[in-house]
């Protein structure tokens, strides 16, 4: 292992080296969902989804793509509207080197899944509210 990846890893245990992670991962990220966008905008392939496209019926992660195109295009409203929770986790990804997720690890697991379970079935019902599939 060379001297910049060693300097790099230590750098996380530092609020600038954590700061500066984040600058990296948001410029990656602002990088790749202008590309996607743009690739999208080229040739879109449709429902991904293949519970939605086999079935009509959107699974809790619908809108994931939708999220990363909207937000390439610079339309975070409505990316936030596609999945709301696509945009938390990616916004807890992008900023985790600062450390706000330190105390999803010091939950039990039970605490943890039972979240998980909850974040799930509200995606899931948003989902479903968004296709039509539940009345307003």
């Amino acid at each position: 292992m060379g001297p910049l990846t060693s300097r790099w890893r230590d750098s996380a245990q530092t609020p600038r080296g954590a700061v500066l992670r984040v600058f990296a991962r948001v410029g990656a990220g602002v990088l790749a969902a202008v590309a996607v966008a743009r690739l999208h905008d080229a040739h879109d392939p449709g429902v991904l989804c293949m519970l939605r496209r086999f079935t009509g019926v959107p699974c809790p992660a619908c809108g994931c793509t939708t999220v990363f195109i909207e937000a390439g295009h610079g339309h975070l409203g409505a990316a936030l509207a596609a999945n709301p929770v696509a945009v938390a986790a990616g916004l807890g990804l992008l900023l985790a080197p600062l450390g706000p997720g330190r105390w999803w690890w010091q939950l039990s697991t039970v605490r943890r899944n039972t979240v998980l379970g909850v974040v799930l079935t509200l995606s899931w019902l948003w989902q479903l509210h968004r296709y039509g599939f539940l009345p307003a």
